[in-house]
């Protein structure tokens, strides 16, 4: 990654990405510091830290990419698989009464009170991409501010572990997606009330 980009980065052992970026933000305040993750990743085995981090309103930034699957094991049920996908943990589709719903972490998330700001955006066509675009540079912006936790989940295609073409992809994630995770912003801190 950093070829591509100038900036430093770390790997944390799955789901753990939260607690060391805590780590990570307390000895270099200044620096901003972000996560990156999935929803196998955040919304299952990290659950934890999420919520711990969010609720004590780390001035951190977390990305979630949300793809209702495990994307890059083999495309088994995620906490965020729709009632009725079919995945190689669900043949037959999730179903409420084994697997539970869906969780949408972004609303979750913005009942804490360490959490700045909440928000869900998608990337299934150029003016949404623009509009996540935004929300990730307001989420950046407010953690330079020192606002407590931002949140940014973005609805994502995977259409390896989907079987399907990217154009019926994007389809899904607009059909099929976005009614069950609506796009918008769930909470956003204005000035310094929190303190």
């Amino acid at each position: 990654m950093y070829d591509y980009f100038a900036i430093d980065a770390i790997e944390a052992p799955h789901g753990r990405a939260p607690a060391v970026a805590t780590g990570i933000k307390r000895v270099h305040p200044k620096k901003i510091v972000f996560t990156y993750q999935g929803d196998g990743d955040l919304a299952s085995i990290g659950t934890a830290e999420t919520i711990h981090t969010a609720n004590r309103g780390e001035n951190i930034t977390i990305i979630f990419i949300n793809n209702t699957v495990y994307g890059m094991t083999g495309g088994q049920m995620a906490p965020t698989t729709l009632l009725g996908q079919q995945t190689t943990t669900t043949p037959y589709g999730r179903n409420f009464r084994n697997d539970g719903y869906p969780i949408r972490m972004a609303e979750m998330l913005a009942t804490l009170e360490g959490v700045a700001y909440s928000t869900r955006v998608s990337m299934h066509n150029a003016k949404e991409v623009l509009k996540a675009k935004k929300a990730v540079r307001r989420a950046f912006q407010m953690q330079i501010e020192g606002m407590g936790l931002t949140f940014v989940e973005l609805l994502s295609a995977c259409h390896t572990n989907w079987r399907v073409k990217p154009l019926e992809g994007q389809k899904r994630v607009e059909e099929e997606l976005i009614p069950y995770f609506p796009l918008g912003v769930f909470k956003e801190r204005k000035g310094k009330d929190f303190l």
